[in-house]
């Protein structure tokens, strides 16, 4: 029904659509030079991208993911930064298989491990989260200009 295929150029105008919509779910507004930038990073391979894509109705949702350096391990982690799939699409199978998409690329990159963050309040998602991976118990905390409640 999907497949998960890395973004390019062409999938730029679908992409600001979904990213847009990501962010009114989380009631944000990004400047407009901070989505031109996370597509150029995108672009350039610094932030890693999927798209799902069914034959009916093209790009369908999106995943964005990183690597960095960790001090729990030789290998680097994997953070699942940002994941939408449009509404009409969920509960089909497209955000499990947009995660699984970036926990494979994370295995293959030698990542030891992927995780994400989620609001609290984000109750439908959760129960996907909930079967897909643990919830550790640790509380997210940031310091200076907020970025999402």
């Amino acid at each position: 029904m999907y497949v998960t295929t890395p973004l390019t150029v062409a999938d730029h105008s679908r992409w600001r659509e979904h990213w847009l919509a990501y962010q009114a779910f989380y009631k944000v507004s990004l400047p407009q030079a901070v989505t031109e930038s996370t597509w150029q990073k995108i672009l350039a391979g610094r932030i890693h991208a999927l798209g799902a894509r069914s034959d009916r109705d093209g790009l369908v949702g999106i995943v964005h993911f990183l690597y960095h350096e960790d001090t729990w391990s030789v290998g680097p982690a994997c953070y699942l930064e940002d994941l939408y799939v449009q509404p009409d699409q969920r509960g089909t199978g497209c955000g499990r298989l947009l995660i699984e998409a970036v926990a494979a690329a994370a295995s293959a990159a030698g990542a030891h491990k992927t995780y994400w963050l989620t609001h609290e309040s984000n109750a439908v998602a959760r129960q996907l989260y909930d079967r897909l991976g643990s919830h550790p118990g640790f509380l997210y905390y940031s310091f200076g200009k907020r970025r999402r409640d």
